[in-house]
């Protein structure tokens, strides 16, 4: 049965072309590009393991707007005075540095050539690898967005009711069950206090965390009780067991709509490889900017003059 699903995993990671997007984009402009990316990732992440959890947050804040354009990254500016990033859900955000680290050392490696939209989607795919998840061949060939507006930010909700959540997915693409998968990238996640529901979590937990928060809304607690520093399907098992922290992570498994893929995954790791990869390609190709579209930024933190 493992070596079923371990074939799958590799179909399903086979390097894949979408809508101007391609494997190995750099491989003439800039042959280093992934390697360079890989390994300011692989830096920080011997100091910050929680980076992964960073990284794949950004990845779906920022393609879930405007799509995978690096419109997040923007910081306000006589151009644009309310950005992206300044929206509510995105004030927590965090991974920026990085993404400025790597755009400095891939300018000076190939000038003006690799796109911060590309920069999201590598480093983010190479920090889930390094945290022990899939590695998956990501498509490359992005270009940067020219507008960022905090007012376009319309993320889901950490207390939607799942058929809400599955619409929004819908509208962007992805099937509940896809939704299931990429909601697997809270096995490396973290949330507010403030943010924390109680109402399906197991008592022990909800007397441990209501003593935690209660002095400070703003502490972070993890959102996998089991295993919270790596990508692994783990996750499943605890809001299985009414140990999720998120009301949306909680209903996951007690609803019809995603019960049966929490099921599936929390009982077959290589499942949850397989289609986690899948679904984070796919998530890397919504509403991409292409060939002569948009441009790429000189530096990810401001639109070009």
């Amino acid at each position: 049965m493992n070596s079923i699903y371990s074939f799958l995993l590799f179909l399903f990671i086979l390097p894949v072309a979408y809508g101007g997007l391609k494997d190995g984009f750099y491989a003439t402009s800039c042959p280093r590009a992934e390697f360079i990316i890989r390994e300011v990732v692989k830096n920080r992440l011997d100091s910050d393991p929680s980076i992964t959890a960073a990284l794949l947050r950004m990845q779906f804040h920022d393609c879930f707007v405007r799509g995978c354009d690096a419109s997040l990254l923007i910081e306000p500016s006589q151009k644009e005075k309310e950005p992206e990033k300044l929206a509510p859900p995105n004030k927590t955000v965090r991974g920026y540095e990085l993404m400025n680290e790597a755009k400095e050392k891939l300018e000076k490696e190939c000038n003006s050539t690799v796109s911060c939209a590309d920069i999201i989607a590598v480093a983010t795919r190479d920090a889930v690898e390094l945290a022990g998840g899939p590695r998956y061949e990501i498509p490359t060939g992005r270009r940067d967005g020219l507008e960022s507006k905090a007012s376009q930010v319309n993320l889901p909700s950490p207390t939607l009711p799942i058929p809400q959540a599955v619409e929004l997915f819908k509208d962007k693409g992805f099937s509940a069950r896809e939704m299931v998968t990429l909601l697997g990238g809270h096995t490396v996640g973290i949330a507010h206090c403030s943010n924390v529901n109680t109402d399906r979590m197991h008592p022990g937990l909800s007397f441990w965390l209501t003593t935690t928060c209660a002095s400070d809304p703003d502490k972070t607690v993890k959102l996998d009780q089991g295993t919270p520093e790596a990508v692994d399907n783990e996750f499943y098992t605890q809001i299985s067991l009414g140990r999720g922290v998120l009301k949306l992570d909680q209903d996951l498994p007690f609803h019809g709509l995603t019960s049966g893929a929490v099921s599936e995954y929390r009982a077959n790791l290589e499942v949850f490889r397989a289609d986690f990869a899948k679904a984070m390609i796919k998530l890397g190709t919504v509403g991409v900017l292409v060939d002569g579209e948009g441009e790429i930024r000189n530096q990810c933190w401001a639109f070009n003059n």
